[in-house]
């Protein structure tokens, strides 16, 4: 389970932008062609928050690949066999616009005057 390594990746640096302030929770924006496997990051989560993240959560946000597409117009959700073609029109596009995410895109973190539980 590589989620774990990533995980510890993530760690260390919301501990370098959290400057020692505790952790909440840590959002994470993750695509479907990001190669993890999202119940596998929540899983091993517990084993890796540590420091400034010993009790945080993670909020994964899940993006499904989309491909732009020229005759379309738009945005055209892919599954994970990418073809290399939009799945409505059949035009070929290989302009791939989401879904290899693997982002922290926020933390929060507690302020001297958050509520204490």
């Amino acid at each position: 389970m590589h989620e774990l390594g990533l995980l510890t990746g993530v760690v260390g640096a919301v501990e370098h932008a959290a400057a020692g302030r505790t952790v909440t929770a840590v959002h994470l924006e993750v695509g479907s062609l990001a190669g993890v496997v999202v119940e596998s990051l929540h899983a091993a989560w517990p084993l890796a928050r540590r420091g400034v993240c010993a009790d945080a959560t993670l909020q994964v946000h899940y993006h499904q690949a989309a491909v732009w597409c020229p005759k379309c117009a738009q945005l055209q959700a892919i599954d994970e066999y990418f073809a290399l073609t939009c799945p409505v029109c059949d035009t070929p596009t290989a302009d791939l616009r989401q879904g290899r995410e693997f982002t922290v895109s926020s933390i929060d973190v507690e302020t001297p005057d958050s509520p204490q539980d």
